[in-house]
C-alpha cells in the first residue's frame, strides 16, 4: 500500500525501441520500472538490480535519486543517463529508453583492443 503522505511525480517514457510514450505516476519511495509493470507499462529491463544496462535512459528533463546504479559510471549520470530498475523520482521526469548496446560501448568501449584493461573495468575512476 501506498502511503498516502508519500509524494508522487509525473514519469514520461519515451520508448524509442518501440515507438511509444509512457506517462504514469511515482511514489518517491519506488522504483520507476517497478512501479510502472504495476501500472501495466512494458518497459525494457534484464537484471532488476542496477547491474546492466537494459533499462538505460536518458534524462530530458527532471531529476532521479539512483544510489543503487552500479551499471551505469558517475560520469554516466553526470551526464544524465539513468537506471530505471533503481530509480526514484525526485521531480517530475521526462527520459528516452536508450539501445543497451551504445550505453555498454559509452562506459567501456575505450577499455577494449586498447590493452587497458588489467584487473576488471573501474567504473568510478576519475
Amino acid at each position: 500500500m501506498i502511503n498516502e503522505m508519500t509524494k508522487s511525480h509525473k514519469i514520461t517514457v519515451h520508448y524509442r525501441q518501440a515507438g511509444t510514450v509512457h506517462t504514469m505516476e511515482v511514489p518517491e519511495d519506488r522504483y520507476i520500472l517497478q512501479t510502472g509493470e504495476t501500472q501495466g507499462v512494458e518497459l525494457p529491463f534484464s537484471c532488476r538490480n542496477g547491474a546492466c544496462t537494459t533499462c538505460a535512459v536518458r534524462i530530458i528533463s527532471g531529476e532521479v535519486y539512483q544510489p543503487e546504479a552500479m551499471g551505469i559510471s558517475a560520469k554516466l549520470k553526470e551526464q544524465g543517463y539513468a537506471l530505471l530498475c533503481v530509480s526514484y523520482p525526485r521531480s517530475d521526469l521526462e527520459v528516452e529508453t536508450q539501445d543497451e548496446d551504445e550505453v555498454y560501448q559509452l562506459q567501456f568501449g575505450r577499455y577494449f583492443a586498447k590493452g587497458k584493461v588489467r584487473f576488471g573495468l573501474p567504473l568510478d575512476e576519475e
